[in-house]
């Protein structure tokens, strides 16, 4: 948790320079890049960083079980 002001284009570089690096060094600690609330949008890049192909098997799971797309829209799973 980072407290910033988030009109500040400086201060949103630096947190997510900072996220980077903790999610960088959780996985190399073999780590996750989430927690126990799941992946938030900040976080999707990291998600296939950490599962790679596996995501689209997550994906057709999410799919097959919500073919309309109206679980949780919008979100990454």
């Amino acid at each position: 948790m980072f407290s910033i002001d988030p009109n500040s284009a400086e201060e949103l570089a630096e947190v997510q320079r900072l996220s980077e690096e903790i999610i960088t060094h959780a996985l190399a600690l073999d780590g996750t890049c989430t927690g126990e609330h799941g992946i938030g949008l900040g976080k999707r890049a990291a998600l296939r960083r950490e599962f790679g192909p596996a995501v689209e098997v997550m994906r057709a799971i999410k799919t097959a079980l919500d073919p309309h797309g109206i679980m949780n829209p919008g979100k990454v799973l």
